[in-house]
C-alpha cells in the first residue's frame, strides 16, 4: 500500500506542476485506496481510523479557510483532505511546514524571474503558466495559479515517507 501511495503522490505532482490543478477523480482516488486500507487493515503508516479522520478533518478544513480568501485553489484543498487520510493528523504538520517553505520558494523565485532581463518569458513559463492561452489569446480574468501547491504536498509527503519516518 505504500507504493500505492506514492504512485498518488507521483500523478498528484506531475499533474499539478503540468495542469496548475488537481482534478477531482485523482483525489477521490486517493481517497478511496486510502479508506480501503484502513478497512482492509493495510494502512502501510500504522494509523487507526480516527487519526486517518482527524488528519483528512484538519487538512481539509485548514485549507478550505485559504480558499475562501483566494489564496487557494479548491483541488489543493480536496487533495490535503485526501492526503490527511493517509498519513493522519501527526504527520499533516511536519508535511505543511516542508511544503510550505517550497511554495514560498517557488513564488519568490517567480518573483525574482519577472525582472530578469534575460529571456523573462521562457523563465516564468518554468515556474508557472504562460500569460497567453494557447491559442494566443489574451488571459481570462480568473486568477492565475502559480504556485502548485498539491505538487509540494506530494513531494514533502513523498520524502517523509522516506527520512521523517526513519526515527
Amino acid at each position: 500500500m505504500q507504493l500505492a501511495c506514492l504512485l498518488w503522490l507521483l500523478f498528484v505532482a506531475v499533474y499539478d506542476f503540468r495542469q496548475r490543478r488537481v482534478p477531482n477523480w485523482l483525489v477521490l482516488a486517493g481517497a478511496a485506496v486510502a479508506l480501503a486500507a484502513l478497512a482492509l487493515g493495510t494502512q502501510p503508516f500504522g494509523i487507526e481510523w480516527s487519526t486517518a479522520l482527524t488528519g483528512a478533518a484538519v487538512g481539509f478544513g485548514a485549507l478550505l479557510l485559504l480558499y475562501a480568501v483566494g489564496l487557494m485553489g479548491a483541488g489543493d484543498v480536496k487533495f490535503a483532505g485526501a492526503l490527511g487520510l493517509w498519513v493522519g493528523l501527526q504527520a499533516l504538520l511536519p508535511i505543511w511546514v516542508v511544503a510550505s517553505l517550497l511554495a514560498g520558494l517557488h513564488s519568490a523565485l517567480w518573483l525574482a524571474l519577472q525582472r530578469w532581463p534575460v529571456a523573462p518569458r521562457l523563465s516564468l513559463m518554468l515556474l508557472g503558466r504562460s500569460s497567453a492561452t494557447s491559442n494566443g489569446a489574451a488571459p481570462t480574468t480568473a486568477r492565475k495559479r502559480i504556485v502548485p501547491y498539491a505538487a509540494y504536498l506530494s513531494l514533502a509527503t513523498a520524502a517523509w515517507m522516506v527520512w521523517g519516518r526513519q526515527s
